[in-house]
């Protein structure tokens, strides 16, 4: 490998192989969902099918005593979709109910449930369609449920550290980074993902299988339980067309043109997809909260891995393609931020950030004090004055708020580009 390639299209040297791999993986949320269970009757383990939440779930059955459920078995669904009060009432103690978007009508009865008996830890929830969007369902538990997040395997996870790439942007600390990887590899990477399936399946040809059923069995069956579809084989579809489109501006004018989808249904079939956590959007970042609801967000699809399958690309396209591999390998640092921020303290949100010129920068982080961080993303080891000039125009626009400006690139080394700015290599999101 040399400073100006950055990568190659090898595996990693330690890819996991196994099952027995996958189940020895820490998962840095489990100890947000323990937090949440010692105080809030329900608890809402949510995420995207085959990112583990049920062995996280059940691993918490184990260690709490709760009685499983799953509600992908259909004597289960049956029982609960029939009497869904009396359901929950035969329900003694503790109690994990796996995959609940697929009875939407046990809310209320859990509500009742928990307003008789407040005891915390009482339900331990999985679901694999964001119920946040699903205002009858999310309102229904507002004020006794706390909703938590979980995502494909984040970098550092697979690596067996825990990142600490977000504080390091807000307490000043980033040049202090050790850094215990490198870019060689990251084609690999971002072909890859951070699905458990999906990155112990060594073979392209396997791995592509796998993506292919995953997405039909989402498309099939989650997008059909939420929502009658007219016009399904359009899914499909739009899905490849929001991959070859990942980390870009959300321009629903073209999207539908190239879709062949009127607004309207653009609209609803994007919903879709968002809650059933295929794709997602990035607002734009204002210092004027009202502006922020007009500025055209960015779409990137949640897994750098699922994109790739998505388009047709490998890693060996990725390095001939500079262009895609900038659009993944924002895809992917946006991905690895969202996962960082679900355990991280104090809570951040992200955004993008462009200037009345046109230059922009591609995550802006901002804490509940105000402060703020921006993250540029280049794919390449070179990198000039001009990629910091958005970072330089935040930063002189907020001041003290200003925290870190950085750009992500593949080169090796940690440089400093001014005050409060920096030149860091991509490995430093995983970093420990």
């Amino acid at each position: 490998m040399t400073a100006e390639s950055g990568f190659h299209d090898g595996s990693l040297a330690n890819s996991p192989q196994t099952g027995e791999y996958l189940s020895m993986i820490k998962r840095t949320i489990a100890h947000a969902v323990h937090s949440a269970m010692a105080d809030t009757p329900v608890v809402l383990l949510n995420g995207a099918r085959q990112t583990g939440k049920t062995t996280l779930a059940r691993a918490m059955a184990e260690k709490t005593g709760a009685e499983y459920f799953t509600l992908d078995d259909a004597a289960t669904l049956a029982s609960a979709a029939r009497d869904p009060v009396g359901f929950i009432r035969n329900l003694q103690g503790p109690v994990v109910l796996d995959e609940i978007q697929r009875a939407p009508d046990l809310f209320p009865a859990i509500k009742v449930a928990v307003d008789k008996n407040r005891s915390p830890g009482r339900f331990l929830l999985t679901g694999s369609a964001n119920v946040l969007t699903l205002p009858r369902l999310s309102e229904s538990l507002a004020g006794r449920m706390e909703v938590i997040p979980l995502f494909p395997f984040s970098s550092g996870e697979l690596a067996g550290t825990r990142e600490r790439f977000v504080t390091r942007l807000f307490d000043g600390t980033i040049a202090k980074t050790k850094f215990t990887a490198t870019t060689q590899e990251l084609a690999a990477r971002l072909t890859r993902g951070g699905y458990p399936e999906a990155i112990q399946r060594i073979a392209e040809d396997r791995r592509s299988a796998w993506f292919a059923s995953y997405i039909s069995t989402i498309l099939q069956r989650d997008v059909r339980d939420l929502a009658r579809v007219d016009a399904f084989h359009q899914l499909p579809n739009l899905l490849k067309l929001l991959a070859a489109r990942t980390a870009g501006l959300a321009n629903l004018a073209d999207i539908g043109r190239d879709a062949g989808l009127p607004h309207t249904t653009l609209t609803r079939y994007l919903a879709l997809l968002e809650t059933v956590f295929l794709v997602h959007r990035l607002p734009a970042w204002s210092t004027n909260m009202g502006k922020r609801l007009v500025k055209s967000p960015k779409l990137h699809l949640v897994d750098t891995g699922l994109a790739c399958h998505l388009i047709g690309a490998d890693a060996r396209r990725l390095r001939d393609d500079r262009a895609l591999l900038g659009r993944m390998l924002e895809t992917f640092v946006v991905g690895e931020l969202r996962k960082q921020l679900s355990w991280a303290a104090p809570h951040a949100s992200l955004y993008h950030f462009r200037t009345a010129g046109g230059s922009e920068v591609d995550v802006v982080l901002e804490q509940t004090d105000g402060s703020v961080a921006g993250v540029e993303v280049k794919g390449s080891a070179t990198v000039t004055a001009s990629d910091f000039v958005a970072l330089q125009a935040l930063r002189d626009q907020l001041g003290k708020r200003f925290r870190t400006g950085l750009v992500l690139y593949l080169g090796d080394r940690v440089i400093p580009f001014g005050e409060k700015l920096w030149l860091v290599p991509v490995p430093a999101l995983w970093a420990p």
